[in-house]
């Protein structure tokens, strides 16, 4: 086959596929409309019809945030086509004449393969991540929640930014609730960062430092909590912490040291100092291995300078071990505190929330509740989803900056090679 008739296939499936995709967009215009406006309106209440045809306004909003999707699709195609005829365009002017029938092939080939190469990914990720995504934002300005506003048996309206002013800015045990729970959840979140980092740190210096035999098998004991999955970990202190027949408790009355049993769960104020002490003896394994292995290439030779110089122990930490350490595992410690908030296994499974507090009977959020263990009840207990969604934002508000600066301390991105 020679090369005109390459040219010519060339040029005639891309006729066939444009004047395809014309077409289905031609096709699809009439549905797409039909589509945005049930997007907007969310249907209409028809209490007359049977509930399975009544309007069903989380299938509306899908849909239209989906065919939404797809135009902006449309658009980004259309607009590369414009570019790319402003280039060829651009190339006549420059050199008065066109390309020949081999370059024009070998440029559209080349500059073809990496938009089908990258379109099933994209696609993937435009379904599957970004529509749900946008679906959740978008239920925060709707009044979807338990009970007058489920589909399919009722509607759901949009009411723009009431479900913020309620949890945000109002006067109520709702908003209350929230300010409890974020103020609680941001605490949780540093100081359980803080304990574990800082607790990992000193254990791996007195290993380091200890000149035995047996530190290997110390190291050994203390990665085992680390070890363990988290779930089986938390069970297990719950029972154990339990107020009424938990070993702690029972020991300490067997031993005398206490006339009566300590509500180690039961007192909200000793239950959140439980679940830091707790997470801090689960999760000090991690940061100690990572700081025995950055002290490990730390040169001896500066040790030694700084104790010839006459440095004391403390000293030669303070001024040399604990600040190459923190350079070298500062993004890591900000990793950390955004998974801390977000660290859904520490608290449900090990209180569960409780105990309860005057809001709770209302908000369902307990005194140990962080913020994610809060939408699961709304979620699942009350149906309360747009307030859920509300939740959602404001932990992407607040996660969101520690993650754009732990991108851009990638070695990809300082040196430009994504």
């Amino acid at each position: 086959m020679g090369l005109s008739h390459l040219i010519f296939l060339k040029d005639y499936i891309k006729g066939i596929f444009f004047a395809i995709c014309e077409l289905g967009f031609l096709a699809l215009l009439p549905v797409t409309v039909r589509k945005l406006i049930n997007l907007v309106t969310l249907g209409s209440p028809h209490p007359e019809l049977p509930i399975k045809q009544r309007d069903n306004s989380v299938f509306m909003m899908i849909d239209g945030i989906l065919f939404l999707a797809i135009i902006i699709v449309f658009a980004i195609v259309y607009w590369l086509s414009v570019k790319s005829a402003q280039k060829g365009y651009e190339e006549y002017c420059r050199t008065g004449r066109f390309k020949n029938q081999k370059a024009s092939l070998d440029s559209t080939l080349s500059s073809s393969f990496p938009i089908f190469g990258l379109a099933p990914g994209f696609i993937l990720v435009l379904v599957f991540v970004v529509v749900p995504l946008l679906f959740s934002v978008a239920v925060a300005f709707t009044n979807y929640s338990a009970p007058a506003h489920l589909p399919a048996n009722n509607t759901v309206d949009w009411i723009g930014l009431q479900n913020f002013k309620e949890l945000i800015g109002g006067h109520t045990n709702w908003s209350s609730g929230f300010v409890r729970v974020a103020v609680w959840t941001l605490v949780w979140a540093v100081m359980a960062t803080f304990t574990c980092y800082f607790g990992g740190l000193i254990i791996a210096v007195q290993l380091k430092e200890i000149h035995v035999r047996i530190a290997p098998i110390f190291r050994f004991i203390f990665i085992l909590p680390y070890a363990v999955p988290g779930v089986v970990s938390m069970l297990v202190w719950k029972n154990l912490l339990n107020g009424s027949f938990g070993i702690i408790n029972r020991t300490l009355l067997a031993l005398n040291i206490i006339s009566e049993p300590i509500p180690w769960l039961g007192s909200p104020h000793l239950a959140q100092f439980m679940c830091i002490l707790v997470n801090l003896w689960a999760g000090f394994g991690y940061f100690m291995l990572l700081a025995m292995g950055t002290m490990t290439a730390i040169s001896e030779d500066m040790n030694e300078a700084a104790r010839i110089d006459g440095a004391s122990k403390r000293q030669i930490f303070s001024k040399i071990t604990m600040p190459l350490v923190l350079y070298q595992t500062l993004p890591l410690i900000i990793m950390s505190f955004a998974h801390n908030v977000n660290n859904f296994g520490a608290i449900y499974f090990l209180t569960n929330g409780a105990p309860n507090v005057p809001d709770t009977t209302i908000t369902t959020a307990g005194a140990t509740d962080i913020l994610v263990t809060w939408i699961y009840k709304l979620t699942m207990n009350m149906m309360k989803y747009n307030y859920a969604s509300v939740i959602a934002i404001m932990i992407f508000i607040v996660l969101a900056p520690f993650a754009i600066f732990q991108f851009r301390k990638t070695k990809a991105y300082k040196e430009g090679s994504l």
